[in-house]
């Protein structure tokens, strides 16, 4: 399908990659891993054609289509979330707008027995056979199906794109992506902006799609539900083993100790040698035994052994002075956007040192309420802050906040005050940016990079309460565990919004679980809250009640769809069928005129009248058909 064969790209006049080789193939679902600024979204933009390389060669088949979902897309504005998905399907919107001009022609003309008109029903019939083929009576259903998998409802279609967040276009961006039949897939981050329901639902998506699959995750779960394939990007090297995630770690970690095992017994042996050939040149007789050793050791192929990229960030977050008792206190807390309820009648109690996680589906007010609690937002009802309590805040969307145009230092100097400002290279170094690495301009930056820079920004300002709203987005997944190392370590207040199961698991010792446009307060950690909820993971729990959501919805709008797509289909078949009758009518009429004119010479063709019967018993045939269908089109 795809091969890639001693592929280099450098910048600045440093490997990114050197002289690596793979190929992928119909069934791969490939997942990317590497640490932050490893090259992962470099190799998808080669792979899909939108990076050139220094040396190398690709070579794929011809025809070969590639989807590529990338962090930053753009939308035309004036278009619904239907309009906008159903450009996925180009080549059929433009047969159906042939067919709706061809209709049209149909029912204006009345010159039944004209070339043209025939020419007409012919043209119909062309094109109404390569619309069935790609799919024209079925893309509005595959449609509506996929966008409802990514957490769409059915009001959603009618509204426009401009009216919903970043995240929720790149749903729509990735429903695009998935309706096209690509052969291969190149999905860059693909869960960051979903809720836990709808990853479950593109796992489900792309474990059952025939072609290949190349995925950038720092979702384990993920990685392990989906991918089949781990190729991992280090220090400009690849290494590519049929496992998925955790299994490729565990395989990598073995095939590492053995080489380490075997280049301990090499150089054990290689001293020996070393030795004896020492002690044989100093004998004459023995000479020619140190000659033959030393070619043997010029022989022998030294075991390399896999180089690791150990560095990690170097996370801790101190807490400013300490607050009182009782740091955030609601009472009958209630948001709405106009006439959108979020979530009312909320009342809690958060003490110091207190460890929360929120948890729900997207759009229950996770997010709006960490921003009440840090002011951002207006509210109905009571909210206090407690004695000496200060804020720690890291937005879901924090790395938007930086300017590109500023510098890694200059971000931090700027964000700095007078007693950290002499410290900013050292906290930079803690958070993997050394060297020349700050003088890099923001926009430069990987995802990734810009989570870790907005991450050091925070550890300038003092605080005792730390909110963090999915703050595993764009983290490698070394990053990932060395920031829960920090926050397990941190001693102050801590409340995570996140879908991470994983990250979450013994960082929160409650859980406010956001529903229906209600707070429930769960004590206990994770596991525990899952427990009470018998289910065996968060995904499950949030599955449960997007189901109830979707069965409700779907019943009012099911029985409306399937007649429309029966009707339509009647429709179709009707008009093929009358483009049929058109066509043999015409054949018959032709052959009678020959009859009433040259009669011998007609009846003298090989078997003229078995076809020539055959032709009236065909005519018939579809005269019954079209009757049949035309009286069920009429009972609908």
């Amino acid at each position: 399908m795809l091969h890639i064969h001693n592929l280099s790209v450098s910048f600045g006049g440093e490997y990114l990659f050197k002289d690596i080789s793979f190929k992928l193939s119909p069934g791969n679902r490939v997942g990317l891993i590497g640490k932050n600024g490893a090259g992962k979204s470099t190799m998808l933009k080669i792979i899909a054609g939108e990076m050139s390389i220094d040396t190398g060669q690709i070579a794929k088949d011809k025809e070969i289509s590639i989807g590529f979902l990338k962090q930053d897309i753009d939308f035309e504005e004036g278009r619904t979330v239907l309009e906008e998905a159903y450009q996925a399907f180009e080549q059929i919107k433009t047969i159906e707008a042939k067919l709706e001009h061809i209709n049209q022609q149909l029912v204006e003309r009345t010159d039944y027995e004209s070339d043209a008109y025939n020419q007409l029903m012919i043209d119909l019939n062309d094109f109404q056979q390569q619309y069935e083929i790609l799919g024209g009576y079925n893309y509005q259903g595959d449609t509506e199906k996929v966008l409802k998998g990514l957490g769409f409802t059915t009001e959603d279609f009618s509204q426009q794109t401009n009216t919903f967040s970043g995240g929720w276009r790149m749903r729509i961006e990735l429903a695009k992506l998935l309706l096209q039949n690509n052969d291969i897939l190149l999905l860059d981050e693909p869960t960051n902006h979903l809720d836990i329901e709808s990853i479950i639902w593109l796992e489900g998506f792309l474990t059952n799609f025939s072609g290949c699959v190349v995925i950038v995750s720092h979702d384990k779960m993920f990685l392990d539900n989906v991918t089949n394939r781990t190729i991992e990007l280090s220090l400009g090297q690849i290494y590519d083993y049929n496992k998925p995630y955790s299994k490729f770690k565990v395989l990598r970690e073995e095939l590492r100790e053995q080489q380490l095992a075997a280049k301990k017994n090499q150089d054990k042996e290689i001293e020996q040698t070393e030795k004896l050939i020492s002690k044989f040149r100093a004998k004459a007789n023995k000479a020619s035994m140190a000659q033959s050793l030393i070619k043997k050791l010029e022989k022998t192929e030294i075991i390399e052994v896999d180089e690791e990229d150990n560095q990690v960030m170097n996370v801790s977050f101190n807490i400013s002075k300490n607050p009182g008792k009782v740091v955030i206190e609601a009472e009958n807390l209630a948001k709405s956007f106009g006439d959108d309820l979020v979530f009312k009648n909320v009342d809690f109690l958060i003490e110091r040192n207190s460890k929360i996680a929120f948890v729900g589906q997207n759009g229950q007010g996770k997010s709006t309420l960490a921003k009440i609690i840090v002011g951002e937002l207006e509210h109905k009802g009571e909210l206090k802050l407690g004695h000496n309590v200060e804020i720690g805040y890291f937005a879901q969307n924090q790395a938007e906040y930086l300017d590109g145009n500023k510098t890694v230092l200059d971000t931090m100097i700027d964000a700095a005050n007078e007693t950290n400002r002499s410290k900013v290279r050292d906290i930079l170094g803690s958070f993997l940016f050394r060297g020349d690495d700050v003088g890099k301009y923001v926009k430069v930056l990987s995802g990734g990079e810009r989570n870790r820079l907005a991450l050091a920004k925070i550890s300038l300002s003092p605080f005792n309460v730390l909110i963090m709203d999915e703050p595993t987005n764009h983290l490698d997944i070394q990053s990932k565990n060395v920031l829960k190392a920090a926050l397990n370590n941190f001693e102050g207040t801590l409340i995570l919004v996140s879908h991470d199961r994983d990250f979450l698991q013994g960082l929160a010792d409650s859980v406010y679980e956001f529903r229906n446009n209600h707070v429930k307060e769960f004590l206990g950690d994770i596991n525990d809250y899952l427990k009470y909820r018998e289910m065996e993971s968060m995904r499950e729990v949030e599955k449960k009640d997007k189901v109830k959501k979707e069965k409700q919805a779907n019943k009012s709008t099911k029985n409306d769809y399937e007649k429309q797509k029966k009707e339509k289909s009647l429709q179709n078949k009707l008009s093929n069928i009358e483009a049929e009758i058109s066509k043999i009518e015409k054949n018959i009429a032709e052959i009678d005129h020959k009859l009433e004119t040259n009669y011998e010479e007609t009846v003298q063709q090989p078997d003229f009248f078995e076809k020539y019967n055959a032709k009236k018993q065909k005519l018939e045939t579809l005269m019954k058909d079209w009757e049949q269908f035309q009286i069920k089109l009429d009972s609908l």
